[in-house]
């Protein structure tokens, strides 16, 4: 190699990832890790990280390093994602696009009662959308409010949170088909969309590179189906309330249960919910009803949450998480690693945790839930370089 093909000290040694630099909307972030770009605070140091402000720079990106066998890490919020530290043998294409578009139809829609699209780019902050949208007086996305992570991420594990999931609301998705290498919109039955999940979540089928959304023009919410945000809004359960009321009264809730990022919080160091609500096969129901009632007797046993849900009875992961011995601020607070001390589900970064601190309360919770009520938790986050 010869001087004039040594890379400069800022940049990237991989000839692939150099030759990407001259997209356009594809720039480089030196010496990044990912601990700086998830909400967990936990991750090392990758190849490269690649930037891309537009959906057409995240297609080439992708199409690139995917035709060069580099293993690579489609980044949004960073909200939902368990990382390993050290030297990371992949390249992040972090989606940064952020356009933002309502229908022309708007006014209409408005006048008629009907609904209007709002679209939006992978990239954008998705509370900054929900925001926005309440702003305007539109309702949809209210209940969704303070989830952290970026628009393209809500479809891929369907979030949902105070009784609306992005199933209820949302209208098609813009993807690039990795095996395909098709740009197209989707509607959301190709996205097969289930409990916290869909076919793209743990799996490289597809990058989202735009979402559109349905919107109220009236200021309505969504009806209102989680009991304490009901009982908080005086409403009953089904109804609808003004958009921003919603709004403002999910961020309270979120965040006396530390679940609204803040720098300067350890509490809110987290991957948000770490397990999801159980759903267990209704046969099997009064046998984890037996073993609360032995542990803790027969009242929290008729008391324990069960809902119908899609294949059996869903329970709270929360409520199994506390009973089970792990209470808020768990184990200790010299540990690394340790349970919200507002909200048992919220596993968190006390600034110095690494991987294997949270795998390790992971597992403790995990293991210690089974043994009690024979019920096996399982984690929401995506895992990189590391599992449970």
């Amino acid at each position: 190699m010869t001087s004039a093909d040594t890379p400069g000290p800022a940049e990237p040694a991989d000839p692939v990832v150099r030759a990407l630099l001259d997209v356009d909307g594809i720039s480089a972030a030196p010496d990044a890790t990912l601990a700086e770009l998830t909400t967990l605070r936990i991750g090392g140091r990758p190849r490269a990280l690649l930037e891309c402000a537009t959906a057409e720079a995240v297609i080439a990106a992708v199409r690139e390093l995917d035709a060069a066998q580099r293993p690579v890490l489609v980044l949004g919020g960073g909200s939902n994602l368990v990382v390993a530290g050290g030297d990371l043998d992949l390249v992040v294409v972090a989606v940064r696009n952020q356009d933002l578009q309502y229908s022309d139809a708007a006014g209409d829609a408005a006048a008629a009662g009907e609904h209007l699209i709002v679209r939006a780019g992978a990239g954008l902050n998705w509370d900054d959308l929900v925001a926005d949208t309440v702003e305007r007086g539109y309702g949809g996305l209210e209940c969704l409010s303070g989830i952290p992570g970026s628009v393209g991420a809500t479809p891929v594990q369907n979030v949902g949170a105070y009784g609306v999931e992005v199933a209820q609301v949302l209208h098609r998705v813009r993807w690039y088909d990795r095996a395909t290498g098709r740009d197209e919109w989707v509607t959301p039955d190709a996205l097969e969309l289930a409990y916290r999940t869909s076919v793209l979540k743990s799996t490289d089928r597809a990058v989202v590179l735009e979402v559109e959304f349905r919107l109220t023009p009236a200021g309505r919410s969504e009806p209102i189906r989680y009991a304490e945000l009901a009982g908080r809004l005086g409403v009953e359960p089904g109804e609808r309330a003004d958009a921003a009321t919603v709004r403002r009264t999910v961020l309270e809730l979120r965040r006396g249960k530390g679940m609204v990022l803040d720098d300067d919080d350890n509490d809110t160091w987290s991957a948000g919910s770490f397990f999801t609500n159980p759903v267990i096969r209704d046969e099997v129901l009064p046998e984890v009803r037996n073993r609360v009632a032995k542990k803790l007797g027969d009242g929290p046993a008729g008391q324990m949450p069960a809902f119908a849900a899609p294949g059996g009875t869903k329970l709270s992961a929360g409520w199994l998480i506390e009973r089970a011995g792990f209470g808020k601020g768990y184990p200790s607070s010299s540990s690394p690693a340790r349970l919200s001390t507002k909200h048992t589900l919220a596993l968190t970064n006390r600034g110095a945790a690494t991987a294997d601190d949270v795998i390790a309360l992971a597992r403790d919770v995990r293991d210690g839930v089974r043994e009690a009520f024979g019920v096996e938790l399982h984690p929401e986050p995506v895992w990189i370089g590391c599992s449970i």
